[in-house]
């Protein structure tokens, strides 16, 4: 019988990862048992220097880089990672073999000073790591003051509670992953504040010549998940850029219809630049693609690809 490996990084959101992806695997194949499957830790080039912004680290793909080594190498048959963390330019030998159905994709504050949206305007200090949640924050009050916080879930919140901060800025799946749905002041609407490529979504990756684990990972794709993420990261392969870019973008499906709307800010963040475009839902990439190209000519050189 398969005896499966997973790779994934060790914080207690991947690992609540690994077990929803662990639980699919069990319920999809009734012939693998739970001694069939184990679990091993990886840390990653993000998670190793947890004081410097992402973008003084230097690279892309710094959470998923050192799992995908351990794939290439055979020392594990299947890498979880969150689609947001996972570079849009893939490498050749692996691939998303499946989209765990979307979670909720909005940003949250979490707060015990900030209790609606309109408070936003008052003069405040919101922790976040992520350019796109700082300049999104920037656009909506200037009197914002952002500060730079990295580190797991439970780390950012303790920051609150040490009366660092007024408040911080999380994508929603994460905190209900790890049943910290009660600390959420408030959800942001997407109109509002729009999420990361990907957000929401565990992809689960394996080698591209590993018949046998692509044939159990297949059986529980998410489909209408899968065809979201890929127009998503079809916009952000075209789009270019590194961590620092901030860019947000998100599918949605409707009457079979296919919805990707993005924004992408300027290099030096004193503008945005909005597209959306509705196609048929065999048409994902082509869409992504499509709203990358027309973000960029509203940009102009006020966005240079990387």
């Amino acid at each position: 019988m398969t005896k499966i490996t997973i790779g994934a990084r060790g914080s207690k959101l991947s690992l609540a990862y690994v077990a929803k992806v662990k639980d699919l695997l069990l319920q999809e194949h009734k012939s693998l048992n739970e001694k069939d499957i184990t679990i091993q830790t990886i840390k990653t080039s993000g998670d190793i220097n947890q004081n410097i912004k992402l973008s003084e680290i230097g690279g892309k793909n710094l959470f998923c880089k050192e799992i995908e080594e351990k794939l290439l190498k055979d020392e594990i048959d299947i890498a979880v990672h969150s689609l947001k963390d996972m570079d849009s330019i893939e490498n050749n030998n692996l691939l998303i073999g499946a989209f765990i159905k979307r979670n909720d994709f909005r940003d949250v504050i979490v707060s015990k000073k900030i209790k609606n949206f309109e408070e936003l305007n008052n003069q405040l200090k919101i922790g976040s790591s992520s350019r796109r949640r700082e300049l999104q924050l920037k656009k909506i009050s200037k009197k914002i003051m952002v500060k730079n916080i990295r580190g797991n879930i439970d780390t950012r919140i303790r920051k609150i509670d040490e009366n660092e901060l007024d408040g911080i800025i999380l994508a929603a799946a994460g905190l209900k992953s790890l049943n910290f749905e009660n600390k959420i002041s408030f959800t942001f609407e997407t109109n509002q504040v729009l999420p990361a490529v990907g957000q929401g979504v565990i992809a689960v990756q394996c080698k591209k010549d590993n018949d046998n684990i692509k044939n159990i990972l297949k059986k529980f794709n998410h489909n209408e998940t899968e065809l979201c993420a890929k127009a998503e990261r079809s916009l952000l392969k075209t789009i270019g850029g590194d961590c620092e870019t901030a860019i947000g973008g998100l599918a949605i499906i409707k009457n079979n219809k296919i919805t990707l709307r993005a924004q992408l800010f300027s290099d030096i963040g004193d503008e945005s630049f909005e597209y959306e475009t509705t196609g048929n839902l065999n048409e994902a990439i082509s869409i992504g693609k499509k709203v990358g190209e027309e973000i960029l000519l509203k940009a102009g050189d006020k966005f240079r690809k990387k």
